[in-house]
């Protein structure tokens, strides 16, 4: 039962009390924030521990870097991609991790505090389900892409200074390799994507919570219901209608929001601002409708959290 705020002894009845204000005042969400980032500390550890052995792999791969400069091809094109990939691909491992990290945490974020117990002290404090259900789900949809953002720029100027200075050793001008990476529109792609995969990806987070939320044995079982789907169809029905689905749920945002000809020099690269397409991502119906069934299954979620008992 939360408390009731108390009111002053000399108050006239007519007096509304302060509470809202004073609540305001303490920023329920961003310590609702805070507590998640102290109470699951993997939420940075994992990802730290993928940027350093990216860094780790890139290093050994660097001892080929002075033969490769001194052997670049003649078409442009290909050269610049051979050039940059190890930049524009570096990143990709830690944005796969901080993904993995944030299924893990959603699928437990509200199954934990039932199992546990501190569900009964969290309901005890003037933070509405609404606020707690938020702040959990701006983990995976905010607060890890930032974590993913911060990392891979990190790890970008880390390989392009460790890369000069191998050059440098080797005998080799690295105004090249400064020539060829694009240093603003890099941070750019970076953002635009994580912002791209953390929309696209919002409906499968909020499922998760939903289910965190519901769920009273094995979690993770029930999270992987719709998996079963396909196989059930594809036995039933010979079609496979939501396996396509949940494909494109995985694999949608890349082809909606990013323009990568597939026969061009260095296909797969993603380094400039014309390989992007915002407007069809926007305009995609499945980014919409994913959303529309992230914001109700968050809304179920926090109506079973309010409703809810310790498991």
């Amino acid at each position: 039962m939360i408390p009731s705020p108390a009111v002053p002894l000399d108050a006239s009845p007519g007096t509304q009390p302060q509470a809202p204000a004073s609540l305001a005042a303490t920023r329920p969400f961003y310590w609702s924030v805070r507590r998640e980032l102290w109470e699951n500390r993997s939420l940075y550890i994992a990802p730290l521990v993928v940027t350093g052995l990216v860094l780790f792999a890139t290093l050994l791969g660097m001892f080929r870097l002075p033969g490769k400069m001194r052997t670049l091809p003649a078409d442009p094109a290909a050269a610049h991609a051979l050039v940059v990939r190890p930049f524009s691909l570096a990143p990709a491992p830690i944005m796969l991790a901080t993904f993995l990290v944030g299924l893990f945490y959603s699928l437990d974020a509200l199954y934990g505090e039932r199992r546990d117990r501190s569900l009964l002290f969290w309901k005890s404090l003037p933070v509405s389900d609404r606020t707690t259900v938020l702040s959990k789900a701006s983990i995976p949809l905010g607060v890890l892409p930032g974590i993913a953002f911060a990392l891979s720029l990190v790890t970008f100027f880390t390989l392009l200074l460790l890369s000069t200075l191998v050059l440098l050793g080797n005998g080799i001008s690295p105004a090249r390799l400064w020539t060829e990476v694009r240093f603003v529109q890099e941070p750019l792609i970076m953002i635009y994507g994580l912002t791209v995969h953390a929309l696209w990806f919002a409906p499968i987070y909020a499922w998760l919570l939903l289910v965190s939320a519901w769920a009273r044995r094995t979690p993770v079982l029930w999270a992987a219901l719709p998996l079963a789907l396909p196989l059930f169809e594809r036995i039933a029905f010979r079609t496979s209608f939501f396996g396509s689905l949940l494909k494109y749920r995985v694999t949608g945002a890349m082809s909606e929001a990013f323009a990568v000809a597939p026969n061009r020099p260095g296909a797969g690269t993603l380094d400039g601002l014309s390989q992007l397409t915002p407007l069809r991502f926007l305009s995609a119906p499945g980014l919409w409708v994913g959303l529309f069934f992230a914001a109700f299954f968050l809304t179920a979620a926090v109506r079973l959290r309010r409703n809810r008992e310790p498991i």
